[in-house]
């Protein structure tokens, strides 16, 4: 098991470091300094010395990858390529182009981030669940047919819609919660209320569907019709045999969603107000701080791939047939 986990990592290894090189490409060969010093400068017509400046005060003047005019270690680490991107494995994000030190701003705003986050992720996993095992109880009835149907309508309908008709239901017709905010205090819970119950209402429609396709192939297995042949109540068939079969799928749908746990959702706290990762990004975005949004898809690939590694290892608990892999 240790081996498997430890060879699991060093696959992540290469990945990461692909994927932290595919992003100064992107960042600094595609979209070169000069490019970010005009939108930055936002002026119609900008000057090479007003680039120049500008480029000098976020360490945009060095060369890319190898410094000519130094020696030794200092040809390679006096360049764009260490300062802005070995720099991040060590976590060192360095500071936006505001000058806001980005490391502190990430460690503060990942907490309203998982405040919002964790519950809908753990909530709605459960209720998708729970409703997918309840229509594929009833497969092949009316209320069956009308799931389906109701899983598709509520799939077609915009996240938006869900947002705004949350508020506006919700906030400010009913006056049960408030429409927008947060405060890190005793408090919090009332600002979180809403924004949970959208995330986990505006994704029942794709995740129940989902797990009801999933378990209803584990229900066509030869398993399944021999536990019924035994005289097994469909509660034992359903708990006891589909639901463990089911369990490799459903993990690996479920990594794709880890990394919203810290990076948050754009929309979800942009519209109510939580000064999460999300909004931090989509600010970052709308400003053009290239530092805070490559600084952002570093962590969210790391995010990504930990999720990976944590699926992996969720297999041999799943199936033990995967240790042997």
């Amino acid at each position: 098991m240790f081996a498997y986990i430890i060879r699991r990592v060093l696959y992540a290894v290469p990945i990461l470091i692909g994927v932290n090189l595919l992003t100064f490409l992107l960042f600094f060969v595609v979209n070169s300094p000069d490019d970010m010093a005009v939108s930055q400068l936002g002026e119609k017509y900008v000057t090479p010395e007003a680039i120049a400046a500008w480029k000098t005060k976020n360490g945009y003047d060095k060369p890319l990858f190898l410094n000519a005019s130094n020696t030794g270690l200092e040809s390679l680490t006096d360049t764009i390529f260490f300062t802005k991107s070995v720099k991040l494995f060590a976590f060192d994000f360095g500071r936006s182009e505001s000058g806001r030190d980005i490391t502190s701003d990430v460690s503060t705003r990942m907490w309203p981030s998982l405040a919002v986050a964790l519950p809908t992720f753990i909530i709605g996993i459960w209720v998708n669940i729970c409703v997918a095992l309840l229509v594929v109880m009833f497969h092949a009835t009316r209320l069956d047919r009308w799931a389906v149907f109701l899983f598709v309508s509520l799939m077609s309908i915009s996240y938006l819609f869900y947002i705004i008709g949350g508020q506006y239901l919700v906030a400010k017709t009913w006056k049960l919660v408030p429409i927008s905010g947060f405060h890190a205090d005793g408090q919090a819970w009332k600002f979180l209320i809403l924004p949970v119950l959208v995330g986990v209402v505006a994704g029942i429609g794709s995740g129940a569907r989902w797990y009801r396709t999933l378990f209803l192939e584990e229900a066509n297995q030869d398993y399944v019709r021999t536990a019924r042949a035994k005289g097994a109540s469909e509660i034992s068939i359903l708990f006891r045999h589909i639901l463990p079969n089911a369990l490799i799928p459903i993990l690996t749908g479920v990594v794709v969603l880890i990394p919203s746990l810290f990076m948050g959702g754009l929309l979800i706290e942009s519209f109510f107000g939580i000064p999460g990762l999300g909004s931090y990004m989509l600010d970052a975005i709308k400003s053009q701080d290239f530092a805070i949004v490559r600084s952002m898809v570093f962590i969210g690939s790391i995010l990504y791939i930990f999720g990976l590694i944590l699926t992996d290892i969720s297999y041999t608990w799943a199936d033990p047939r995967v240790r042997l892999s």
